[in-house]
């Protein structure tokens, strides 16, 4: 039987996927199986390796594979990220997931690490700051507040490294991945820096480096009987699936962005001509000196998913009607979406999210519309950030499960005056995953896209002053409520006070 298929997995906030892929890379299967994020404390999100991202994947793995195992060529991984988690030697998980950048518990470490190791030299090697979403100050929290999972701690993986590591034996990371392990990996030279991984994780063998495309391992025996999967099927390093979107999209330079509509949202521009800035992110791509600019709203589908749960769960379908209906500017009605408080420009883990102008006569589809609009806001100031750091976006293509309803594209096309292609849906990370597979064993080239038919979506030029007027209200509006924030924020640190546990977010969103 013919090796024509490839799988791509895809760890995502809110499940697993994985997509079946044909050679031209049209998906012949998905599956998929729900699971949420964990909020033990304020600022912590946290997932279980074992069940949620292991256990999730060897199942949805058995559903797609029964009967096809002798069809599969190769095998990607992708998944959120950066997060981390500290494991034994032998690979077995020592605690929950930390989450990427909107688990914000490390404050302190940040705080400490910069001081020791210069802002500025940090910037030059690593590309961006240090934040919330670094992996380093993550590290440094585990050994300062539980040091006996420290003191167990001999590997450290990510979602996608996991996998691969459970999947293969293998402990390698990829270096796009990598690139988001700050202090730890030197964006200049594509590697570790020893000296300061020697003060930030003293001990730790950091993981083997691998590009995303390459070929890292093959599919074990025991891995094979969790999953289905043929012994020796090769297995690709894989990335953070962000990073697999941009691979299915076909992007690979600069003046086109790519926007992801997922539990938080995130934009890059690939193969950026701007300047390192300490408001972004910059990254590394499929090749040593290749890199890219980036920024993300820390929450985006995860609001969407708090107020369909504190409304009794109504369809999706439902609340994005009546958002249509409540029309632009919600009613005179203005969120502030920092409810994980907030990724790029601002880099603060305490901007706290707010509704401001209600009234009685304001329905759920307001408040609904205004979030949707609160995320078009903080996206603007982030393009606006991109722009001035020297990026050329004039244009986006749009993925994620936020896409699955147009209304949410349309308001961010309206409020930044951008065009988007929009691949709805939430498979594009699978099939990244699944193009990495493809690559790795010489079935395409990273010049293949693999990206499903667009549907655009056209800024409207009599929304342009109305929502110019908005956004200046939005930007006053943050800067005005942040002491309060910052002060309610360290009073949620203090009460300590559990939050419930987020298991929900839009459907089949990343």
């Amino acid at each position: 039987m013919a090796h024509n298929l490839f799988l791509g997995m895809d760890v995502g906030s809110s499940g697993i996927k994985g997509v079946l892929v044909d050679a031209s890379g049209r998906p012949a299967a998905v599956a998929e199986l729900p699971h949420g994020i964990s909020r033990p404390r304020p600022g912590w999100a946290e997932q279980d390796a074992e069940r949620d991202w292991w256990a999730g994947t060897a199942e949805v793995c058995r559903r797609l594979v029964t009967g096809r195992a002798a069809q599969i060529a190769a095998l990607g991984v992708t998944g959120l990220g950066p997060c981390l988690v500290p494991a034994d030697a032998d690979g077995r998980p020592l605690r929950p997931a930390i989450l990427y950048g909107i688990d914000t518990r490390a404050g302190g470490q940040i705080e400490r690490l910069t001081a020791e190791l210069g802002a500025d030299e940090i910037l030059a090697r690593c590309g961006a700051r240090l934040t919330s979403q670094s992996v380093g100050p993550k590290l440094r929290w585990i050994a300062d507040e539980e040091a006996d999972v420290w003191a167990a701690t001999r590997r450290v993986f990510g979602a996608t490294s996991y996998l691969v590591s459970r999947l293969t034996g293998e402990y390698v990371l990829d270096h796009h991945s990598a690139s988001h392990w700050a202090p730890l990996y030197d964006q200049t030279t594509n590697a570790w820096i020893g000296e300061w991984a020697g003060r930030v994780a003293p001990g730790l063998a950091l993981p083997d480096l691998a590009w995303p495309q390459e070929m890292c391992g093959a599919v074990s025996r025991e891995a094979a009987e969790a999953t289905g999967l043929a012994e020796g099927t090769p297995v690709a390093a894989g990335s953070i699936d962000s990073w697999a979107e941009v691979a299915a999209s076909g992007l690979r330079g600069p003046g086109e962005g790519l926007l992801v509509y997922g539990t938080s949202m995130f934009l890059t521009e690939v193969g950026s001509p701007a300047r390192v800035d300490a408001r972004l992110w910059r990254t590394v791509g499929f090749a040593p000196g290749s890199h890219n600019v980036a920024a993300g709203v820390g929450s985006s589908g995860a609001l969407t998913a708090w107020l369909r749960e504190l409304i009794g769960s109504p369809p999706y379908d439902e609340l994005f009607e009546e958002a249509e209906s409540a029309g632009p500017g919600a009613g005179g009605l203005l969120a502030l979406p920092y409810f994980a408080g907030e990724r790029t420009p601002w880099f603060d883990p305490d901007l706290r999210g707010a509704l401001f102008g209600l009234t009685a006569a304001h329905r759920r589809g307001h408040i609904f519309r205004a979030l949707l609009e609160a995320t078009a806001f903080a996206m603007r100031q982030n393009l606006e950030v991109m722009r001035e750091a020297g990026a050329t976006i004039a244009s986006l293509r749009s993925s994620g499960g936020g896409t699955l309803q147009l209304l949410w594209p349309q308001i961010v096309a309206d409020v930044t005056g951008l065009v988007q292609d929009v691949r709805a849906g939430s498979d594009r990370a699978g099939v990244g995953a699944a193009l990495f597979a493809a690559v790795a064993v010489g079935a395409a080239t990273l010049e293949t896209e693999w990206a499903a038919p667009g549907t655009p979506v056209v800024p409207r030029p009599s929304l342009r002053g109305l929502y110019d007027d908005l956004y200046g209200r939005f930007l006053e509006l943050t800067l005005a409520t942040l002491p309060q924030a910052h002060a309610l924020a360290a009073w949620q640190r203090d009460h300590r006070e559990p939050a419930a546990a987020t298991r929900a977010t839009l459907p089949d969103q990343a």
